[in-house]
């Protein structure tokens, strides 16, 4: 006898097949569905993969706070907690950039981090609270290297697993072969409605914002998502949503989408090529879901800091004008309810020692962060991000909540609620 086991393994010929006790009992799923073990091994490789390719290209791999004191770097509900011994409010980290720069300006000239991000946000098939990223940081280059680097980190790590440049997604044929498609996200939008967001100059002032917002709601396309419109504070805004709604879910094949509206990017440099805002920024589209966002590092302490001010006052505006829906609508309870439950309930602070940095100067830089479980999920072909997640968040069980004094739900059902 090797060891003493008290319970039964689940039938061999049937295996596992409730969903929910896969994810819960991943030690049986991994037992009965020899698949599952083949997807976590895959996994690592990516991961090894992955660290492999940047130190062959000089970068060294550091670590940083997961502890932060304002969350940075991305625009993202953080998790908060409280340092007992120091008496200060903290949050979990919601992206690593900040830090990672900062080792740039330290004279670390190619820095990466491959570690865990947490946003308090919804689950989906493509999401979960804590999730694995990659980001890169190169001085002396801009976001054309970035482009060339991220396609070939996806091709490395597609060979690592032993597949070419052309592989199979949940019945649908990937190529990954350099170069990747190249289209601004402008351009993408004009295909898609017909108008022209950032024509005429500059895309900035009240005039320019109220044309942006008259002219999408004229489109009929934009109709089924016209509160959204009319939620958005800059004409930039309005272009990204636009995008988001009726353009990313067709973007099938790689594609790098360019050139951002500034309002929408705070940490990019100007665009070298347009006298509008947009900057040289990218993200990574394969089969409809965003995988890598990328761009030149803007430099400049006094912008930066303009910009991080900027973006304060934006959240601030959208925060007091949900709440005063809110309360509009069903009075202190409902204000209560949104408080406590919208993802849009967060505060934005400028991160002082992030831009005091800045002030010492900071090298030409670009940077890239890649979703290591979506890029999984595409070379494993796997449906679902819980699928690469060994431990994936779910809700507490009927029996855990009466154990913990919980409040009892009306039924479990499945945590993926929003796409």
């Amino acid at each position: 006898m090797l060891t003493k086991a008290i319970k039964p393994l689940p039938d061999k010929f049937h295996g596992l097949t409730d969903v929910e006790k896969r994810y819960r009992q991943r030690h049986l799923d991994m037992i009965s569905n020899p698949d599952v073990v083949s997807t976590f091994v895959a996994r690592s490789k990516v991961t090894s993969a992955i660290r492999s390719f940047l130190e062959g290209r000089g970068f060294l791999e550091m670590e940083t706070p997961v502890l932060h004191g304002s969350a940075g770097g991305a625009d993202a509900r953080p998790f908060l907690t409280y340092h007992n011994a120091l008496a200060r409010d903290l949050t979990l980290r919601i992206a690593t950039e900040l830090h990672l720069k900062r080792l740039v300006v330290g004279g670390i000239e190619r820095v990466f981090e491959l570690g865990r991000v947490f946003r308090n946000e919804g689950t989906s098939t493509r999401h979960n609270p804590e999730f694995t990223s990659v980001e890169c940081y190169q001085a002396f280059a801009d976001y054309g290297d970035m482009m060339e680097l991220t396609e070939s980190m996806v091709l490395s790590c597609a060979s690592a697993l032993g597949a070419g440049d052309t592989l199979e997604y949940q019945g649908t044929s990937i190529s990954l072969a350099a170069p990747f498609r190249r289209v601004s996200m402008n351009d993408l939008v004009i295909e898609a409605t017909g108008i022209d967001f950032l024509g005429g100059g500059e895309n900035g002032g009240a005039m320019k914002h109220a044309q942006a917002v008259s002219a999408a709601l004229a489109c009929e396309k934009c109709e089924a998502f016209r509160g959204l419109i009319e939620g958005c504070p800059t004409t930039g805004h309005v272009l990204n949503t636009c995008f988001e709604e009726l353009v990313e879910s067709t973007l099938i094949q790689p594609t790098f989408v360019t050139d951002h509206p500034v309002e929408i990017s705070p940490l990019a440099k100007p665009h070298r090529d347009f006298s509008d805002a947009r900057v040289e920024r990218f993200e990574l589209f394969i089969y409809g879901r965003e995988l890598a966002n990328a761009f030149s590092e803007l430099t400049d302490p006094i912008d930066q800091r303009n910009r991080l001010e900027e973006q304060v006052r934006n959240q601030t505006s959208l925060r007091e004008a949900a709440e005063s829906a809110a309360l509009s609508r069903g009075g202190e309870k409902a204000l209560a309810e949104w408080r406590e439950n919208a993802e849009e309930n967060y505060a934005v602070e400028v991160d002082e020692d992030f831009l005091d940095a800045l002030e010492y100067g900071m090298p030409p830089t670009a940077g890239m962060g890649l979703g290591v479980d979506r890029l999984v999920m595409l070379l494993t072909d796997s449906a679902s991000i819980r699928d690469v997640v060994a431990f994936p968040l779910l809700r507490q069980t009927a029996s855990q909540r009466e154990a913990s004094g919980g409040e009892s739900e009306e039924e479990e059902g499945d945590d993926e609620v929003s796409e």
